[in-house]
């Protein structure tokens, strides 16, 4: 599928379901307000089922499973138990206030509907949750869609050796010559074979989510590589394969840095601890980066998407009208988002190499492009 074609299907989509939405939130209007920041913050966060379409009682929501271990028993039952966090099961339920986000135990086996506005106390917080998540889903499906996809190339290239590719071939085989090119033989030098799948891995896995987290509908709409937890493990990956790849020069200019004057040395160790905070800063700075950048993306598109019911709520004419400016807004934030998915994939990858190019402690001459 083309670009063109991809985000033709995509406004589509997004028209259709803006237009089903609207028709409901305009008769409901007077009944209660829309409210842009739990409507926004419920489509960036990790949720324990995952959303389709509609609102309250009449939402269409895939149930995820719930699985815990409290007090040494494991309990295990499907989210569709909390009837979008208004029930409990066997004294479990979703928490609220301080506690939202996380499951409570509650100081009995309550099963049923929880009253608005009535305190149920609460024994507990359950601290080992494992939970199968929108996000953990997500992370599953991009796996499992991954290795389909390269295991295919893999058999392509088995099949059709020394031709012309074709398919997903032709699409894969560019980007990794691109990445070998431009990345990780000027980054790694003689070193660049053993950490190409490494880093590979790392754009690849970037990319593919970023732009699943683009699609609107299931199985995308998830926002993987807007989650903290998941770029921190990415940038801690990273730091990992860095440190564990440092020659004895590499800490020996982060304790001895070459070309900086005593005073800064001794007695005051000054650059020496700004060196050992920039090994711990590099990783830090890759996973706000990304993180950053691909929440405040989705942000805003689902700003100029809530200006509509904003609108509407005033009048349904105003709420029609807006509609027009604030889809053109929606797509036009879209190619920027698409643009964004990619180079975030790229400078993630790029640091990555930098910094182990850096702990390999390359010469400047061996640091070439490949021939």
């Amino acid at each position: 599928m083309t670009c063109k074609n991809f985000y033709i299907v995509r406004l589509g989509i997004w028209v259709a379901l803006l237009l089903t939405f609207f028709s409901q939130s305009v008769s409901a209007a007077e009944e209660e307000k829309f409210n842009a920041g739990p409507f926004i913050i419920d489509h960036v966060t990790d949720n324990y089922g995952w959303h389709i379409c509609g609102e309250d009682d009449k939402s269409v929501t895939i149930p995820l499973p719930i699985m815990l271990v409290d007090n040494g028993h494991f309990v295990a039952f499907m989210s569709n138990k909390f009837h979008h966090g208004e029930a409990a099961y066997k004294g479990y339920a979703l928490g609220w206030g301080d506690q939202k986000g996380s499951i409570v135990k509650l100081a009995d086996d309550y099963t049923g509907h929880l009253e608005e506005g009535e305190v149920y106390p609460v024994d507990h917080v359950c601290k080992f949750d494992i939970s199968i998540t929108k996000n953990v889903c997500a992370l599953i499906i991009s796996l499992i869609l991954m290795t389909w996809i390269f295991l295919s190339v893999a058999k392509q290239y088995k099949r059709r050796p020394d031709q012309a590719p074709k398919g997903l071939q032709a699409f894969v085989e560019p980007v990794i010559v691109f990445l070998q090119d431009e990345i990780i033989n000027p980054s790694l030098g003689k070193n660049a074979p053993k950490y190409t799948p490494f880093l590979l891995t790392l754009f690849f896995f970037i990319l593919f989510n970023n732009l699943m987290g683009l699609i609107p509908i299931f199985p995308g709409g998830a926002n993987l590589t807007g989650n903290v937890a998941v770029t921190g493990v990415l940038a801690l990956l990273t730091f990992f394969v860095t440190q564990f790849s440092g020659k004895k020069e590499y800490w020996k200019d982060i304790i001895n840095t070459p070309g900086v004057p005593w005073w800064l040395k001794f007695p005051l160790p000054i650059m020496p601890l700004v060196e050992i905070i920039g090994v711990f800063t590099k990783p830090f700075v890759l996973m706000v980066r990304l993180f950053a950048n691909i929440t405040a993306g989705h942000i805003i598109v689902l700003g100029f998407i809530s200006l509509i019911f904003i609108f509407g709520q005033m009048a349904p004419a105003i709420g029609y009208s807006v509609s027009v400016v604030s889809v053109f807004l929606y797509l036009f934030m879209s190619c920027l988002e698409l643009l964004v998915a990619f180079i975030q994939a790229f400078v993630f990858t790029l640091l990555s190499a930098m910094y182990i190019g850096a702990a390999c402690g390359e010469e400047e001459e061996e640091i070439q492009l490949a021939e």
